[in-house]
């Protein structure tokens, strides 16, 4: 059984830290239920800024990036539960302790100097999602550090050194096609399976060592997710450069930044009950009715993986979807109620996980 670890603790470093030698099956599975709530940390933020663009006709481009990076991560996060799975493990999503809240750090210690929160688009959040995605050595970015990436390069690694684990057990499926080449979420049931699954998040959110090209999107020329990011961040495309073929740099054409709804950051702990954003009783209870549909969103999905029967594996997913559903409903009505005192700002969803 996977330890129930909180997620605000460093325990990515630590695992990161055991010799290669212990990489054994306990540390697989406590290594997959990080990277669970790694691919699930990223969701909440994406999804507000998504939410918040004003006009998703006018501003096609951004939102359809900015939303087929959200269905890459839904994708990432049922590959990562399958991938926990099928050594024997189950994710645990639905308990105060492991759903992340915001504002806080990324699960495991990962990038300790980021904080994540959840607030409408942005200069600042497109600088927050980019750092969350970035990789150890951006093809157009000389800085480096420690990424999720070589996360889930150790974690392949332990796989290699132990594929007699793999059984194919409790797997969810689901064919998300239309939305991008790599979000098919695949049963794992061998070696070659976690080698393809490992490979589509991290190619998808890194791009390659060659190329930020995101490899997994069929005929079409679409960058990876950290470059996304950066694109919409810099507004200009980017593009190989006419002196140096390797070279790539934001000089393409003109990506205007979307007019979005004016959602503020969520301060710790919500937006409470006292003090300066403290909501009226009618906020409050959207954001109460919006926090009930995402945590029983999460124990669906926790069920679902869990459920012995793949026709009840299937019923449970569904109706987990249906209640994403719910959440986008909810969200723009949210975005729409002005703060007190006349900033200009916005409410916005909390995304705080609420026990039965």
């Amino acid at each position: 059984m996977t330890a129930l670890v909180d997620y605000r603790s460093n325990r990515i470093v630590q695992l990161m830290q055991e010799p290669v030698e212990r990489r054994d099956a306990t540390w697989l599975r406590d290594s997959l239920q990080q990277a669970v709530l790694l691919e699930l940390a990223t969701l909440p933020p994406y999804l507000c800024g998504l939410w918040s663009i004003k006009d998703p006709v006018q501003d096609e481009g951004v939102f359809n990036a900015i939303r087929e990076i959200v269905f890459d991560e839904m994708s990432h996060l049922g590959l990562a539960g399958n991938l926990l799975t099928t050594i024997g493990g189950f994710p645990h999503l639905a308990d105060e302790r492991t759903a992340p809240a915001y504002p806080g750090p990324l699960p495991g210690g990962v990038r300790p100097d980021l904080t994540v929160s959840l607030s409408g688009l942005s200069k600042n959040s497109l600088d927050m999602y980019a750092r969350i995605e970035e990789p150890d050595h951006p093809i157009a970015k000389a800085d480096t550090y420690t990424s999720i990436g070589a996360f889930y390069s150790a974690v392949l690694a332990a796989f290699r050194e132990h594929p007699e684990l793999i059984t194919g057990a409790h797997q969810l499926t689901r064919n998300m096609s239309g939305h991008g080449q790599g979000n098919t979420v695949v049963a794992i049931g061998s070696l070659a399976d976690v080698e393809a699954a490992i490979g589509v998040i991290k190619e998808q959110g890194e791009g390659t060592s060659a190329s930020p090209e995101n490899p997994h999107h069929g005929d079409t020329d679409e960058m990876a997710h950290y470059y996304v990011f950066r694109e919409i961040y810099h507004g200009r495309k980017l593009v190989k450069t006419a002196e140096n073929p390797d070279r790539w740099e934001f000089v393409g054409d003109q990506i205007p930044l979307p007019r979005c709804l004016p959602m503020a950051t969520v301060p710790p702990g919500g937006w409470g009950t006292t003090g300066a954003s403290a909501p009226d009783a009618e906020t409050r209870r959207l954001l109460d009715e919006f926090n009930q549909v995402y945590s029983e969103m999460l124990r669906l999905l926790e069920a679902a993986w869990k459920a012995d029967l793949p026709a009840t594996r299937k019923d449970l997913l569904n109706k987990a979807v249906r209640q994403m559903s719910g959440l986008q409903e909810r969200a723009p009505t949210l975005m729409e109620r002005p703060l007190p005192g006349g900033s200009g700002e916005t409410y916005g969803p909390e995304f705080r996980y609420v026990p039965v």
